[in-house]
């Protein structure tokens, strides 16, 4: 019900706007709109080959890695999926990321540190989650309700050069308040889609528990140790404009790690169940509800507060 408000929001609000905008304006959209779709289902298509060698991702041979192909190879059968090319991203923070398209086919990546920092099971869980996005074709939607803001981000800009070159002074205030309009129906179609992604994790979650055995307890696990991990290691500034390309594919976003475990005492690194309690021990603060709002994630809490519930009512 959440995805589905949320959708109405977004296309409602699209309409309303792209509406007032050509009752105001006598300017052409139609061209606008079609190169912005075009350019963007390009980038769709080839995203795939732009994700590999931004992240140095190299398909796993079988023979190396049997048992990380068995995972997939089960978890896609309970699926119901065709099993995805198996990829390996050489980067040291510990993260997983699923994404494709119909010329590169469907892909699951683990990094280098995804695969020394958790235990097999909790390996599992976080692979059932990709899986979970490709089962719900969630890079598609994810796309097509991203055209909105791209395409709002053209007509502001198309509005502005109109305004700043118009020579009668009523085109000039039509066209300013038309883009006064698209700054603001960006802004707030920008909220929408980010509340739709965080939902499509929380579903993802979800997704995990349920194929995987004993899943809310190996998920929560993997996600605390991503989170507390990522914040302990120390990137260049040059790593961290490199994961910030395509960081909303992420399980978890490597921005937020610090803050969302900064409570968290060294010695919870002692178990995992340790960690995980400790976490759920806290509660977001104003300013973490503030931010995730903005934000392609939930908050790590609330994920893990979320499979806690999940886990309960399996009991």
């Amino acid at each position: 019900m959440s995805m589905i408000a949320a959708l109405a929001i977004i296309f409602t609000l699209s309409t309303l706007v792209l509406t007032i905008i050509l009752s105001l304006l006598q300017f052409d959209l139609i061209f606008i709109g079609i190169f912005v779709v075009a350019i963007n289902i390009l980038q769709w298509l080839i995203s795939p080959y732009i994700i590999d060698a931004l992240y140095r991702v190299k398909e796993i041979p079988e023979n190396k890695h049997p048992k990380l192909h068995q995972i997939v190879e089960n978890l896609s059968s309970k699926s119901g999926i065709k099993k995805p090319r198996l990829m390996l991203a050489n980067i040291p923070i510990p993260n997983a990321f699923a994404y494709g398209s119909p010329i590169a086919g469907n892909r699951v990546t683990v990094t280098d540190g995804l695969l020394k920092t958790l235990d097999d099971e909790e390996v599992e869980a976080v692979i059932g989650h990709e899986l979970g996005h490709l089962k719900h074709r969630d890079v598609q939607v994810m796309m097509f309700v991203s055209l909105l803001p791209a395409l709002f981000y053209y007509i502001g800009y198309s509005l502005m050069m109109s305004s700043m070159y118009s020579r009668r002074r009523e085109e000039g205030s039509g066209a300013l308040l038309g883009m006064g309009l698209v700054a603001f129906s960006m802004f707030l179609t920008y909220v929408c889609v980010s509340f739709l992604s965080r939902v499509r994790e929380y579903y993802a979650d979800r997704y995990s528990a349920t194929i995987v055995e004993d899943g809310p307890r190996k998920l929560s696990e993997g996600l605390a140790k991503i989170v507390h991990a990522t914040k302990n290691m120390r990137r260049s500034r040059r790593n961290m404009q490199n994961l910030n390309a395509f960081k909303a594919l992420f399980i978890t976003d490597p921005d937020r790690a610090e803050s969302e475990s900064m409570a968290v005492s060294a010695i919870a690194t002692s178990s995992d169940q340790k960690l995980v309690q400790e976490m759920l021990s806290q509660e977001p603060t104003t300013m973490d509800k503030l931010i995730e709002v903005f934000s392609t994630h939930p908050n790590i809490i609330k994920r893990l507060k979320a499979l806690q519930e999940l886990n309960q009512s399996k009991s």
